[in-house]
């Protein structure tokens, strides 16, 4: 076992250098991108000034609310793998959530490298079919889906209430993520109640994989070990559906892990001094999350995401409040991404 180990571990490393090399470029692409768009748009002198005088307090705050929603993220998996008799202690579920938030940073599009090695993971550490996990995975995506569009809708018909006036700009986007969050859940929603459907869109992709691999993959093999699991995922999503009060801890934990996310924002505009209504934080980061599944080649949307944030909060607060928008963006990610990246490399 030992030499198997070693053997792994040998052929693990060289493999994660040429994944290294591979992302730095684009990584450099994403920050060159972003300090020009800041150079053309941005007082970079004032926004340095205005990060210079950060209150630690509150942003040391919005760290320990960062390790929180990290906790409240994994229990809302936790509580769906429990109902689907997939039991594995909180620690490691924690763990594995930890692992899917390093791979997402190297693959261009968050809902893919996280889900992935989160359900393949999973399925190794449980040895429970991999449409159990998979029934569990997705159930947690769509569950954030709807918590982020939900809100996002309150949150717009709110201000459309107060006769608040919104920027062009925004009210575009926020249409575009209704609707564009919509249509991915009828679709899916669908695939859950047509088996048949399901069946033959997996059938489709097989055959897809058996071409590309050019017979290295036997599509016979493959759509046996399909169908076990897509018998498991629509027996898992039975079970839930005949559940329906297993899902309210999911719900629950999914609600403070939301919250919590958009606390983060609120903690850092005040450790500038700039107080920020909780409102406008929610459709910054709701259109911020969702515009992140969109695959850029940038790793964790490096560049493409503080530009999103970065006008946002220019077009939410005004040009006046260009530099501590920036400055805000720039805290916020430093969190979210360079914060949790190497917690994420202690998992793996």
């Amino acid at each position: 076992m030992v030499e198997t180990k070693t053997s792994a571990d040998t052929k693990w490393f060289p493999e994660k250098r040429r994944t290294l090399k591979r992302t730095v470029p684009f990584l450099v692409i994403g920050l060159l991108i972003f300090i020009g768009y800041l150079y053309f748009f941005v007082d970079i002198p004032e926004m340095l000034t205005t990060i210079q005088h950060i209150d630690l307090f509150y942003y040391s705050l919005a760290v320990a609310v960062l390790l929180l929603n990290m906790l409240a993220y994994s229990l809302t998996w936790q509580y769906f793998l429990r109902p689907l008799s997939i039991n594995v202690p909180f620690k490691k579920t924690f763990l594995i959530t930890w692992v899917g938030i390093f791979v997402e940073f190297f693959v261009p599009s968050e809902s893919i490298g996280e889900d992935a090695s989160k359900i393949y993971l999973m399925t190794k550490e449980s040895g429970e079919n991999t449409g159990k996990v998979v029934a569990s995975v997705l159930g947690h995506r769509i569950l954030s889906m709807v918590v982020t569009l939900s809100t996002l809708i309150i949150c717009s018909l709110s201000l459309f209430i107060t006769q608040y006036e919104l920027h062009a700009l925004v009210s575009n986007l926020i249409l575009l993520i209704i609707v564009g969050t919509a249509i991915p859940l009828i679709f899916i929603f669908l695939l859950f109640l047509k088996k048949d459907l399901t069946q033959k869109l997996v059938d489709l992709l097989l055959r897809f994989f058996t071409f590309v691999s050019r017979g290295r993959l036997k599509l016979a093999s493959l759509r046996s070990k399909a169908k076990k699991a897509l018998s498991a995922f629509h027996q898992s999503i039975e079970v839930l559906g005949r559940n329906p009060r297993s899902l309210v801890q999911p719900v629950f934990f999914s609600i403070v892990s939301w919250f919590l996310s958009v606390l983060i924002s609120y903690l850092v505009f005040f450790s500038l001094g700039y107080p920020v209504s909780f409102v406008l934080l929610t459709i910054v980061y709701s259109i911020s999350r969702s515009l992140q599944s969109i695959p850029t080649m940038l790793p964790g949307e490096v560049g493409f995401i503080e530009i999103v944030m970065t006008t946002l909060y220019i077009a939410l607060l005004g040009p006046q409040a260009a530099a501590v928008s920036a400055a805000a963006t720039v805290l916020i990610r430093v969190l979210w991404v360079w914060f949790r990246l190497p917690l994420g490399f202690i998992a793996v």
